[in-house]
């Protein structure tokens, strides 16, 4: 993690969660072209909590709820925990209080009628009543669907699982126009754009929930996805600014893991719109500058770093294209105190700016700061070509040190030889702040090109390993890729990307045997059929880098 002097926020501790419950009450729908419905509610407008929303049914868990009598009352799976019965009887507990919904059966295996709600008051509490009614509660009918805990911002915060069970046959809500009005029954397509026309308020929690909801064609597809007792997601999730506005992210979107490093405590405060024009703070001691080179290829722009702090000066990471501007910005934020100017490969938007960057920069005695990498090898193309002023060694130290206000202060980076997608290629780890610079060995949103005969998959993945075991001895958590935001769970983003790699390979040698007299334009339709054609001229790159590497694997290839 990095040092807590580094970050640039005061350390603020989150309002603790409250445990709670939800329920979604599915049906297939009855009209249209089938899916399904979800019964959603609109809440009070004087709630303290989403006023005005709709929602699912639930509320707070209640001490009752997890007593041993009312467990006994509920009927239950043989694989659901006493946690997951207590937040079962809970949402059972809160559609009836909410909207007259009740999820009980009799001996007989009958659900709750019209006869048994009108008998029981929603005001009392509800097992004992059941009980007298012969009734014992369905919670062996409830699943969970997803857990989600409050954003770390908000003022009141819950520990929630999204719970889902079939809307009984035979029962219609009814509100109880205190805590909850109008119910309505929604396909969760039409919810999500009502939301957006303006005329259906849902909280980021319940959109989500909904966009996952969508993809189901029947209720039984959402419960054989359920089989197993785990949630299909567990989301924390954080906010930031983009285009003046505030947006909230989960784990696996992108500005995820940036929002996590520079905002770690849930401050709303940190800007997500690609600047080219200043620095992005990420740390006391890291910013980021957005080369104005967006592309198919770069994505938002190349990212250069700069590493340092006005006490020791400053390293900067990938000055890439040659644009005036840019460089100009990046010298100046860095108050013209480069002391050394690393490029992590020698492709055309990393390296060209390495030189007119060291030409602004004049040390004391007319000195300039060393140009560091590895030099391109010959198979890299004309327009990578790149001889630094020294070559780094692989585990070297680029240290910076200085006197700060508090002691003394020192950053280092260690230097990472990962070759794969150039022969060059280099990562580096901020040591003090277990963070890893991946240049474009690792991107944030895409997989990079391997670009034979420079690229090569098979050090590649090698390379990938080899960031795998440095993350785990350093307790790396994220990573700062060339193109693309801050990511995070660095461990298990290497091991998605590795996934990714090996199953495209697996797509790879299934087309040559299936097409084994196949040319690459044929393998690659078969191949990357999940990506769009305009892309598959730059994915028969990576394609001919699988080849190469399957082809070695055969036996009597050496």
């Amino acid at each position: 993690m990095p040092r807590p002097t580094q970050q640039l926020h005061p350390h603020r501790e989150p309002v603790a969660t409250r445990p709670a419950a939800t329920v979604l009450l599915l049906r297939d729908a009855r009209e249209g072209n089938g899916g399904i419905e979800v019964l959603m509610t609109r809440r009070s407008d004087q709630a303290s909590f989403a006023p005005g929303a709709y929602v699912f049914p639930g509320g707070g868990i209640d001490a009752l709820d997890a007593d041993a009598a009312t467990h006994a009352a509920a009927d239950r799976r043989p694989t659901q925990s006493d946690l997951h019965l207590t937040q079962a009887i809970a949402a059972i507990r809160e559609s009836f209080e909410e909207l007259g919904v009740l999820l009980a059966r009799h001996a007989d295996g009958r659900m709750a009628g019209a006869t048994d709600i009108a008998a029981i008051d929603r005001h009392q509490p509800l097992v004992a009543q059941c009980t007298a009614r012969g009734l014992r509660l369905a919670a062996d009918s409830v699943f969970m669907l997803a857990h989600w805990i409050t954003d770390r911002d908000l003022p009141r915060r819950f520990d929630v699982p999204f719970l889902v069970a079939r809307m009984p046959e035979g029962q219609e809500p009814v509100a109880d126009e205190a805590e909850q009005f109008e119910p309505v029954w929604v396909k969760p397509g039409d919810a999500l754009a009502r939301h957006e026309a303006g005329q259906f308020f849902m909280i980021f929690p319940t959109i989500r929930t909904l966009q996952r909801l969508a993809t189901f064609a029947t209720t039984q597809a959402v419960f054989d996805a359920l089989a197993d007792e785990q949630p299909l997601w567990t989301s924390c999730p954080r906010a930031g600014t983009l285009a003046g506005k505030e947006a909230r992210y989960m784990e696996g979107d992108l500005p995820y893991g940036e929002l996590a490093l520079v905002c770690p405590d849930g401050q709303i405060v940190h800007p997500l719109d690609w600047q080219t024009e200043r620095p992005v703070p990420l740390l006391r001691n890291v910013q980021r500058l957005t080369a104005p080179n967006p592309g198919v290829m770069t994505g938002p722009g190349t990212n250069s770093y700069l590493v340092g702090d006005p006490a020791t000066g400053y390293i900067a990471i990938d000055p890439g294209p040659a644009d005036a501007d840019h460089l100009d910005k990046l010298w100046r934020a860095a108050g013209g105190d480069i002391r050394m100017i690393v490029c992590t490969h020698s492709h055309a938007d990393h390296a060209p700016g390495a030189a007119p960057l060291q030409a602004l920069c004049v040390q004391a005695g007319g000195a300039r700061p060393p140009i560091l990498g590895l030099p391109s090898a010959p198979t890299a193309r004309a327009a990578s070509a790149f001889t630094p002023d020294r070559s780094l060694q692989n585990h070297e130290l680029l240290a910076l040190s200085g006197q700060a206000p508090d002691g003394k202060i020192t950053h280092t980076l260690q230097v990472i030889y990962t070759p794969g997608h150039a022969a060059n290629h280099l990562c580096l780890l901020l040591v003090e702040d277990a963070l890893l610079f991946s240049g474009d060995h690792i991107l944030n949103g895409s997989t990079t090109v391997i670009d034979p005969p420079d690229g090569n998959m098979a050090d590649y993945l090698d390379s990938l390993d080899r960031l795998d075991a440095v993350c785990a001895e350093h307790g790396v958590e994220f990573i700062l890729p060339a193109h693309g935001y801050v990511l995070g769970d660095a461990l298990g983003a290497i091991a998605k990307l590795k996934a990714h790699r090996l199953a495209r390979e697996a797509k790879v040698l299934a087309a040559m045997q299936a097409l084994p007299g196949g040319s690459m334009d044929d393998w690659v339709r078969h191949a990357y059929d999940d990506v769009p054609p305009r892309m598959w001229p730059v994915a028969q790159r990576s394609l001919l880098a699988h080849v190469e590497r399957i082809r070695s694997l055969q036996p009597g290839n050496d």
